[in-house]
């Protein structure tokens, strides 16, 4: 018996399920919907390359709440349909937007966790993420000093008055854990990866109420010297981020700037307006960025849940000053469900097409404040998420803490979260859970310079859909059934033939073929 299979052998309780893509799922269950996958030092599940078979042929990879962990099968293209109503037809000459990618959130409490394993798990944790046998992760969030996932309250620089930020520095957390991690995961992936920045709150001293939590807003005006600090502290902290050979992409003008305007919140954050952002950006912000080595990093508005739209869209964009600093328009999910896309990402689209959207933070857990190992309903919860938003021209779509621990932490406030990888430090393992295959279905599949392609379904389906065609044109389908019923389907490409579709109840599906 091989080492593998041995150190297989003896984890216990655990099934191997009968994934064809790579090493096979050790999964076990917590008594919820469905399974997690479990990995150590010694073993952890991966996925095979994909390789896309010749035009004539087409690859499934399938996650399933029975247990199916992104299982693989291929199949022949058929030259016509029979027996099934339901048609899912590509149509390539609909061309919507470009892809940037997808990933997660490097905050201190995804560091701790991750550096809480030993060498070899926290290596077979940042592959499943990052490296050729994971799941294609290319965007890293990164908080600008602590959010509610820290241990601790800190700034960059929390010495009173000192407006010309002579004191500015990044923390431990940043220069012993994060960029360490950072630069670990770039160089395990083959992609590029695509790195932003979000701030959660200033210094106290230049808040109107001292405080680093609770309502507040930055002392003065835009233009004024806290305005002009407050932009020249994001210009330090790309400098020091520099210095360890780290660029980023973006930064967004704040974390939920809409959370400093409410009296008594509990954790980090800094109140805009959108008349405040506006004036910010136009006056300060926007410049500093503009004006220094920095110059190509993309300026992201809102930040915050897609209901402010589109009214933020159009108090900033409308104003000129401020629109040509402007490069994209960054949503969370945590209220979506309140709140339809079409009304909300539809009509800013429709508004400002050339100011692309990206979905920048998403978990699960936030109302119960607690890990459910194996919840199907979680990951399906990412899944629907994803697919709406790509369907109303959002480009990206950016989790939360890429790890947390089995209390969905450590969280300085106890606003505790789920998490796609939960961390047992004292077993030195960790669970990857089904919304961590649901991101898969996305961030392996959908490559940065995909693009969004028309689909158009003969009826009525129970069934959430997505096409894309890949930079090099291989066309691929994502299917989510979110139903207790299996459905049946054939998708039409005019230009290849039929593939014949079988959806299971509680599944997600990925169909991918050659075109040429």
């Amino acid at each position: 018996m091989s080492a593998l299979w041995w150190s297989v052998a003896f984890l216990p309780l655990w099934t191997l399920l009968p994934v064809t893509a790579g090493k096979p799922c050790a999964a076990q269950s917590f008594g919820w919907t469905s399974t997690v996958c479990v990995c150590n030092a010694t073993y952890c599940d991966t996925m095979e390359p994909v390789v896309v078979p010749a035009k004539g042929s087409y690859l499934l990879y399938e996650t399933s709440r029975a247990g199916k962990r992104l299982q693989r099968t291929t199949g022949l293209v058929q030259p016509s349909a029979k027996g099934q109503d339901l048609q899912l037809t590509l149509d390539v000459r609909k061309k919507y937007q470009w892809i940037k990618g997808f990933g997660g959130a490097m905050t201190d409490a995804a560091a701790i966790n991750i550096l809480s394993l030993s060498p070899a798990s926290r290596e077979n944790l940042l592959k499943s993420y990052f490296g050729d046998e994971g799941i294609g992760y290319n965007v890293i969030r990164v908080p600008m000093a602590s959010c509610d996932f820290s241990t601790r309250v800190y700034t960059y620089d929390d010495h009173p008055g000192d407006l010309g930020l002579k004191h500015f520095s990044l923390a431990e957390e940043d220069t012993k854990m994060k960029i360490p991690l950072i630069q670990a995961a770039m160089r395990l992936s083959r992609r590029p990866m695509s790195l932003f920045a979000s701030p959660w709150t200033s210094p106290a001293w230049m808040k109107t109420n001292n405080s680093t939590i609770g309502k507040g807003t930055l002392r003065g005006s835009p233009g004024g010297p806290y305005y002009k600090a407050w932009a020249n502290y994001f210009i330090r902290f790309l400098d020091e981020y520099s210095r360890h050979n780290l660029t980023f992409w973006a930064v967004t003008a704040e974390n939920e700037p809409s959370a400093g305007l409410f009296t008594g919140y509990r954790f980090q954050c800094l109140g805009f307006t959108p008349e405040l952002q506006r004036d910010f950006i136009a006056r300060d912000l926007g410049p500093a960025l503009r004006s220094g080595p920095h110059r190509n990093v993309r300026l992201l508005m809102l930040d915050d849940q897609r209901l402010l739209l589109p009214h933020w869209a159009s108090v900033v964009l409308d104003d000129l000053q401020a629109a040509r600093f402007v490069d994209g328009i960054a949503v969370h999910w945590y209220l979506d469900a309140m709140t339809p896309a079409d009304k909300t990402l539809g009509t800013t689209h429709a508004r400002f097409p050339e100011y692309f959207m990206f979905a920048t933070e998403a978990c699960t857990g936030t109302w119960e404040h607690k890990v459910q190992l194996g919840s199907w309903e979680r990951g399906a919860m990412y899944s629907h998420d994803i697919i709406q938003d790509l369907n109303y021209f959002v480009t990206g779509w950016t989790d939360w803490n890429l790890a947390l621990d089995l209390e969905g932490g450590p969280n300085w406030v106890k606003n505790f979260a789920d998490s796609p990888v939960i961390v047992d430090r004292k077993k030195d393992l960790f669970y990857k859970q089904p919304m961590f295959y649901h991101m898969a279905h996305f961030s392996k599949f959908v490559p940065e310079g995909s693009r969004r392609v028309g689909l158009d379904a003969s009826e009525e389906t129970g069934l959430e859909t997505v096409a894309f065609l890949q930079p090099d044109g291989t066309a691929v389908l994502t299917v989510l059934n979110w139903t207790p019923r299996n459905i049946d389907f054939w998708i039409r490409d005019p230009e290849v033939g039929f593939i014949l579709g079988h959806s299971p109840a509680d599944s997600i599906q990925s169909y991918l073929w050659k075109r040429e």
